[in-house]
């Protein structure tokens, strides 16, 4: 390296590359937890395809009840509230934010790795190149969790990985071709759209495509609600070399459809600009690691009930045509059915043959079938919470991440609010020894009607003790209406959007009161707009009350959860 150029060291516990949503709750989950962890992003930007620079919006499990929860949630939730106007830009900093507020996460933006230093089947450090400050990053770690989509770590380290898609008699699976190939999904450039109160005119660059006719858009849907997915190409390329010349060609098109929307036909589109334009494909597959065990679409088909779950899909087998946009038999892409939900083992997420490497993310130990199902982003959000949390728990109890004790991470993980179907929370002691004037709220599910108190305002959840106790904290997990229309971010700009998308069901002020030993009474106000709470208490008390006081749009306050711990 040049001498001239200046170089930095980092010795952390775990190493992540990639600030796609899973890279960012793997970095997250596991500073929480009492990791020390370095973040390496290639972008200025957090947030991958979910980005201001890509705008997918956040997809994730189909099916009631099945949104999903942990560190997701809470990132949509305050984007809700601190990103009133819904503006693209301002989804990043809410990712930022949530980045810079961890005082055991090192945030490194705009840096690419280029190199590994590996010894054996361990990594012992990877380089980054950060080009705005011309400096070459070296983080040392005892983990390195690879969340970068591409998986950059397996070229540089050696570790095994797939390309394209398994023949049908390697796995038994229905769903691949007969024979194996190389190809894949294809990558999609977006661009957003915005209503307007007067007729706006397009015309198209030059060197933009033309589609006249609808023939020219054969099972294209091109209404004015559509996201444009199926803009895709890269599928019968190479997905990373071929990058470049895929944005090249993903361009063309968007212009030409626009172009066809706004100047061939009658679509409705008068009053409506091209507000933006993606000049960064979003990506949908490329490298996926081998791992410990790798996912088939027999394992979806079976509901994924393996003893080592720790997140869940509810997509569909999402499968789309190699082809993209130049497919010209039916519709781009094949909905194959998937259970709502199906699980997710940590053993996916676990190298094969690198002993310290980990990954969340599209890149997870999946063959092609069960990809389609996994690969969008609030599932692989919840990869990466789980893999951030086991990573921490394997560096806490000092065991490999192999030998980790399931069913306590497993509690941890549904403490923090990531639902794991067919497992059950544990209550905390504490809260079964007191009295409850609503066992509901202690009954350790925190989703489904039936697991709901809700009550006037004004009225209080309460515990009580026989004799003065100490409460540590509390937690509260508050309605935010899991079944709700719509994603983290819009595709589309109406005159009409709505001033606030805060679930109206959440509790927007609340209390907390306790009685001290003396017979004293305490109190708080607090405001919220998240579902998960936990508040700090350090006192000696009789009891606790939980006053939910307004809510931000229903008549009752509903609450899932109220434990003292």
């Amino acid at each position: 390296m040049n001498s001239m150029l200046f170089k930095k060291e980092y010795r952390v516990d775990l190493c992540v590359v990639g600030g796609g949503l899973a890279g960012l709750a793997t970095a997250i989950a596991a500073a929480r937890h009492g990791a020390r962890v370095a973040l390496l992003q290639d972008r200025p930007m957090l947030g991958g395809n979910s980005s201001s620079e890509i705008r997918m919006w956040v997809g994730g499990a189909k099916g009631k009840d099945n949104r999903e929860g942990g560190l997701i949630e809470e990132w949509m939730l305050e984007n809700y509230f601190s990103n009133p106007g819904a503006k693209f830009t301002l989804w990043d900093a809410t990712l930022y934010d949530a980045a810079i507020r961890e005082p055991n996460l090192t945030l490194l933006l705009n840096s690419s790795v280029l190199d590994a230093d590996c010894e054996g089947d361990r990594i012992r450090s990877v380089t980054a190149w950060q080009s705005n400050a011309e400096t070459f990053h070296t983080v040392h770690a005892t983990y390195f969790a690879d969340c970068s989509g591409d998986s950059i770590l397996a070229p540089l380290s050696g570790a095994e990985y797939r390309y394209g898609r398994e023949a049908q008699s390697e796995f038994g699976e229905r769903i691949p071709p007969v024979v194996a190939d190389r190809k894949t999904m294809g990558m999609s450039c977006l661009f957003q759209i915005r209503e307007t109160d007067h007729k706006v005119e397009f015309t198209p660059p030059d060197w933009a495509y033309s589609y006249p006719t609808e023939e020219d858009l054969p099972y294209k849907d091109h209404e004015l609600t559509n996201n444009f997915w199926w803009i895709e190409v890269g599928g019968t390329a190479d997905c990373i070399h071929d990058t470049d010349a895929c944005r090249e060609e993903l361009i063309k098109i968007a212009y030409g459809v626009w172009d066809h929307i706004k100047n061939h036909g009658d679509h409705g589109a008068d009053n409506w600009e091209m507000e933006w334009l993606g000049f960064l494909p979003g990506k949908r597959e490329s490298r996926r690691y081998v791992g410990e065990y790798t996912v088939t679409q027999n394992d979806v088909e079976a509901e994924g009930r393996f003893s080592d779950l720790v997140a869940y899909a509810g997509w569909s087998m999402d499968d789309h045509f190699p082809e993209g946009f130049y497919y010209r038999e039916g519709h781009p892409t094949i909905y194959h059915p998937a259970p709502r939900p199906w699980g997710l083992p940590l053993r996916c997420m676990i190298s094969k043959n690198i002993q310290n490497l980990v990954f969340a993310g599209r890149n997870i130990s999946v063959t092609h079938a069960a990809l389609s199902s996994s690969r969008v982003m609030a599932t692989c959000a919840i990869l990466g919470q789980a893999l951030g949390t086991a990573v921490a728990q394997s560096i806490t109890d000092g065991v490999d991440i192999r030998a980790l004790d399931i069913p306590r991470l497993q509690q941890t993980l549904m403490a923090d609010d990531c639902y794991l179907p067919w497992q059950e929370r544990k209550v905390s002691p504490l809260s079964l020894r007191a009295v409850c004037n609503a066992e509901v709220v202690r009954n350790g599910r925190d989703r489904g009607d039936e697991n709901l108190w809700s009550g006037a305002p004004g009225t209080a959840l309460e515990y009580s003790f026989d004799a003065p106790t100490y409460v540590d904290s509390v937690r509260i997990v508050f309605d935010s209406n899991l079944n709700r229309k719509g994603y983290n971010m819009p595709c589309r700009y109406t005159l009409s959007d709505p001033l606030s998308r805060i679930p109206g069901t959440l509790v927007r002020r609340f209390a907390l009161e306790w009685e001290t030993a003396d017979g004293r009474v305490e109190r708080v106000e607090l405001e919220n707009h998240q579902r998960l709470r936990r508040i700090p208490l350090g006192k000696t008390v009789q009891r606790v009350r939980l006053i939910p006081q307004t809510t931000w749009g229903t008549e009752d306050a509903r609450v899932f959860s109220f434990e003292v711990l």
